[in-house]
């Protein structure tokens, strides 16, 4: 079971997008911490009617004005002392560094502060943001990271080197740790996994120093079950939950992402199961009926069974 006391007053700010509808940015990384015992301050980058998988969406966009007005009026009742920040999806350039500023002050007031990012820009080979944010992500947002999650193609953009083999993947995990950050996960990648295509394989790589002084490294490896769907939400779980699980078990970075995948394996594993029961026979669900069933997993979230194995390199 969690030791509650390691949680007990870990505070977390998370700069993310909120929908009223469904499960993602905010909405998708909120509940679970706070399931967790984490105290959560959020900051909603937009405010949708839902995410934009939909056929409509409605809302307003924060700016980077409006978002440092918030963080001034944090900041004037002394209260921006944080022990994490969680950032996501983001397509605004003046936001982003208005984030990099806020981020590069809470880590003055506490050194000891941990910055979890998504670098999120894009899948597959395609951007989904405005290229003029790479530079961004690349030379100021990146080099203050501790923990950094990105996909293959965030990874690949990143460094400007190509993943065709897990030697090559290795590779461009060790020229993100140089530019910054102690953890990095590549959350899915297009590696074939030894147990077919019906699995994705997922890496990571963390630094450790030991108390000598000298440098260590962990690297995993893990075959994730594919499930034939599209989910919306499910990276803001993955970073939320990287967050939650390293917090607990700070140098095993293979038990923290055996843990997170679980957690994602079981959300996953529920959604799929209600939406194909909703949706009735041989007709695919909507993206309504395919919203992460996050309230209904409580318990999976807290404990989860295990189900998805990391090998260690």
């Amino acid at each position: 079971r969690l030791n509650r006391r390691t949680v007990m007053e870990c505070r977390v700010l998370s700069i993310q997008s909120h929908v009223v509808r469904g499960y993602v940015g905010n909405k998708s990384a909120l509940f679970p911490l706070q399931v967790l015992g984490f105290e959560v301050d959020s900051i909603n980058s937009v405010q949708f009617s839902n995410h934009t998988g939909y056929a409509h969406w409605k809302g307003q966009v924060l700016t980077a004005e409006e978002l440092n007005v918030l963080y001034e009026g944090i900041k004037l009742n002394k209260v921006n002392h944080y022990d994490y920040i969680l950032t996501g999806y983001s397509r605004d350039t003046s936001f982003l560094e208005m984030v990099v500023d806020i981020i590069q002050e809470l880590k003055k007031a506490n050194p000891s502060l941990v910055y979890v990012c998504d670098p999120v820009m894009g899948d597959h080979g395609a951007m989904y943001v405005p290229e003029i944010l790479l530079p961004v992500y690349r030379d100021k947002v990146v080099p203050l990271a501790d923990i950094l999650t990105p996909n293959q193609f965030e990874a690949e953009l990143l460094t400007g080197r190509k993943i065709n083999t897990q030697e090559d993947a290795i590779e461009v995990m060790d020229l993100l740790h140089k530019m910054g950050p102690e953890t990095v996960v590549l959350t899915s990648t297009d590696l074939l996994s030894k147990h077919g295509d019906k699995f994705l394989v997922a890496l990571g790589s963390q630094k450790l120093t030991k108390p000598d002084g000298t440098n260590s490294n962990q690297k995993i490896c893990m075959d994730i079950p594919k499930v034939d769907a599209v989910f919306v939400g499910t990276g803001d779980l993955f970073a939320a939950m990287l967050l939650a699980w390293t917090h607990l078990h700070p140098k095993d970075l293979k038990t923290a992402c055996e843990k997170t995948v679980s957690v994602m394996h079981h959300v996953i594993h529920r959604t799929i199961t209600y939406a194909n029961d909703v949706a009735g026979p041989g007709k695919r669900p909507s993206p309504a009926q395919l919203e992460l069933r996050m309230v209904q997993s409580k318990a999976d979230i807290e404990n989860p069974s295990v189900v998805v194995e990391a090998k260690v390199l």
